[in-house]
């Protein structure tokens, strides 16, 4: 029994030994910073009103700064604002330790009936294109440093002549709900929408013209009445009606369309400025954002005439009529002519044959932009290439094995094309190019892609060459390899 009490007393020592290690060892055991976190929504039903959701992890208190001089301890608190404006709220999350952690956001309380006064005036408002900057443009979206869309990177629109009839069109907002379109009496040809004859031109606004190139009747763009919905808080303008469109004919949050929309929803922004008031209009895709802006001026009298004609763009470059073109794209120095390589897409020459060959080859990649393509030019000097020496053009293009296509991302498509750059300013309206795609685009073996010259030969204006893989409009990364680009 003795021996017995001794392996007891013993086991519960150990035991006890045990439970008062692993409670040190807990309580040993660092408290994590905490992370501060909030969410707002704006009540639809008082303006004034906003309920903060609290995310913050590791934290037991908090305390609020709303940005008025207002401020709470609660976890999710629901603050109420005397009047418009916008507020820089501060959470500060604290730990058990004491250890605190901030996080700011600047929100904005909209009245929303001083809001709808800025859209539609005390009774009807008219908004057109802002004709003093840039009136258009289309970017790649969310810049995740500053925080701020870009809408000036890929292409914009000024009030420089190109386009003239855009800017005589007036969007009429009024406080019945109603939104009136005046197309001036002409539109512009949406490149995609309307056939060859007047597509990317100014034509009479007639429906006998407003047939899209698939014979389409598309005359509910033309000038009418439809309805509106705005809402300030959330940024928000749905336009309703067939045909009700602002901006550009094409453009939707869910991309471009060749036919009138029933409904499509934008967002908007209205400020108040010296001379106007300005309406910002955008659109987020996946990867772009465009955004229109439209002027109402406290007096019509200041706003600066339509420029009718555009300046004639740059120069007729010297012609060369070579009977040999080429890029091997072994070095830097394998060319002859075609030897200015550029463009979006990255085309670097001298690099390891994927498929294990001896000659080295020219590596492309598709980097993470909407629209791209390698380009070439004549090197040092660009000239305008007269290609009557030649019939045929052939290049190597070797797509790995395990290549991913999917809807949304790469796509079985390769375009080579040839344009003016020297004096057309938008070179992509108007090329001569030729498109591989699906079951002739072949994967994990070099292939011989090769297109026919005769009406590129029919030009005397061509000063680059164009090439690219993986398709458009869409964001999708991608490794490809080229070699030997020929003219016979």
């Amino acid at each position: 029994m003795r021996t017995k009490n001794i392996f007891t007393t013993t086991f519960l020592l150990l035991g006890l030994f045990s439970i008062a290690l692993f409670n040190s060892c807990k309580e040993d055991e660092p408290i994590p910073d905490p992370i501060a976190s909030f969410q707002y929504a704006i009540s639809e039903d008082d303006w004034t009103e906003v309920t903060f959701t609290n995310y913050s992890q590791h934290a037991e208190s908090y305390s609020w700064n709303f940005g008025d001089e207002g401020t709470s301890t609660e976890e999710s608190p629901v603050h109420v604002y005397a009047e418009a404006g916008s507020y820089t709220v501060t959470l500060t999350a604290t730990n058990k330790d004491d250890v605190s952690v901030e996080y700011s956001e600047t929100i904005t309380v909209t009245d929303p009936y001083e809001a709808v006064r800025l859209l539609v005036g005390e009774s009807s408002k008219d908004w057109r294109l802002l004709r003093d900057g840039i009136t258009m443009g289309i970017g790649p979206g969310l810049n995740e440093e500053t925080g701020e869309y870009d809408y000036t990177t890929w292409w914009t629109l000024e009030n420089d002549g190109k386009r003239p009839c855009v800017f005589k069109q007036t969007w009429t907002f009024s406080e019945d709900g109603t939104m009136t379109f005046d197309d001036g009496g002409v539109m512009w040809g949406e490149g995609g929408v309307f056939p060859e004859g007047i597509n990317e031109t100014c034509f009479e606004a007639t429906p006998e013209n407003m047939v899209n190139v698939d014979g389409v009747d598309v005359s509910a763009w033309l000038g009418g009445t439809h309805n509106f919905e705005y809402n300030p808080s959330a940024g928000k303008l749905t336009l309703t009606g067939e045909g009700a469109w602002i901006g550009l004919i094409k453009v939707t949050p869910d991309g471009d369309v060749s036919v009138p929309q029933q409904s499509v929803t934008y967002d908007i922004q209205i400020t108040e400025e010296t001379l106007y008031d300005l309406m910002a209009i955008s659109v987020i895709g996946d990867g772009w954002y465009w955004q229109f802006n439209y002027v109402s001026y406290h007096d019509w009298s200041n706003e600066p005439a339509v420029v009718e004609e555009a300046e004639e763009f740059g120069e007729d470059l010297e012609d060369v009529t070579p009977t040999e073109l080429y890029n091997t794209f072994e070095t830097a120095e394998s060319y002859e002519y075609i030897g200015d390589i550029g463009g979006t897409s990255i085309l670097t020459v001298g690099q390891d044959d994927p498929a294990g060959g001896a000659t080295k080859v020219g590596k492309y990649e598709r980097i993470a932009s909407m629209y791209q393509e390698a380009q070439l030019r004549v090197s040092p000097d660009p000239k305008d290439i007269q290609f009557d020496n030649f019939s045929t053009a052939k290049v190597d293009i070797y797509i790995p094995e395990g290549t991913v296509f999917a809807d949304g991302g790469l796509v079985k498509h390769i375009v080579f094309g040839f344009a003016d750059m020297s004096q057309t300013e938008e070179w992509w309206n108007s090329p001569t190019q030729f498109v591989v795609e699906g079951d002739d685009v072949i994967v994990g073996e070099w292939t011989t892609y090769s297109f026919d010259l005769t009406d590129v030969k029919a030009r005397t204006d061509l000063d680059m060459i164009f090439l690219g893989i993986g398709g458009g409009g869409h964001n999708a990364t991608g490794i490809f390899y080229v070699r030997d680009l020929t003219f016979e």
